[in-house]
């Protein structure tokens, strides 16, 4: 090994030699970049899988989904989830201009994670008072969690895909530290309905 190459390892040693021993100082002084900061909303069927979600309903049957929310915003965090229910002309959230829904909820969870936290509750729904008149159905109490509520929805037939189209859907809100108040987080997910049998 030549003079200049014993010159170079020596400076490269130190070097190294001085990253190690001023690491613990450097990590207090220099900010990395965090990790993607997110929070998850879904609904699972029954058997908590997303291939056997309800889709033909009939009246006064019960019907089980899971709802879920899960924590990824590297801090704790307030959460609440609106249940809503809508017919084919009613608007689902706009995540392009992060807007929501709107259809006023008809249920409501809150929800404290801590990060890393997922929360996950079983959801039943039943409908009654439904009707059907000409190419019409009207759907007049939609049931959460044993809690009936008033929906008058009417949906149209649908003579393409041959049924009456709802949807059971969920957003997601969180409390905003900055601003104090609960804005809606550009996350929903939702169930197609097709309710076509009385009995």
């Amino acid at each position: 090994m030549n003079f200049g190459n014993l010159k170079l390892f020596y400076a490269l040693s130190c070097v190294a030699l001085c990253l190690i021993i001023l690491a613990p100082t450097l990590a207090l002084v220099v900010t990395f970049p965090e990790g993607e900061r997110f929070s998850e909303l879904w609904i699972l069927g029954s058997n908590h899988m997303t291939a056997d979600y309800t889709f033909d309903v009939t009246v006064n049957e019960e019907y089980l989904v899971y709802a879920g929310v899960g924590n990824h915003m590297k801090s704790s965090a307030y959460y609440v989830v609106y249940v809503k229910f809508k017919n084919q002309t009613e608007s689902l959230p706009n995540d392009k201009t992060e807007t929501p829904s709107p259809v006023p909820p008809l249920y409501t969870y809150y929800v404290f994670l801590q990060d890393g936290d997922d929360w996950e509750i079983p959801l039943t729904f039943s409908f009654s008072g439904v009707s059907f008149s000409e190419n019409r159905s009207l759907v007049e109490s939609l049931t959460v969690n044993d809690v009936a509520f008033s929906v008058d929805k009417a949906a149209v037939w649908d003579a393409e895909d041959k049924g009456y189209y709802y949807q059971l859907f969920l957003e997601l809100w969180i409390y905003n530290t900055q601003s104090k108040t609960i804005q809606f987080h550009n996350r929903f997910v939702g169930i197609q309905l097709n309710i076509t049998r009385t009995v």
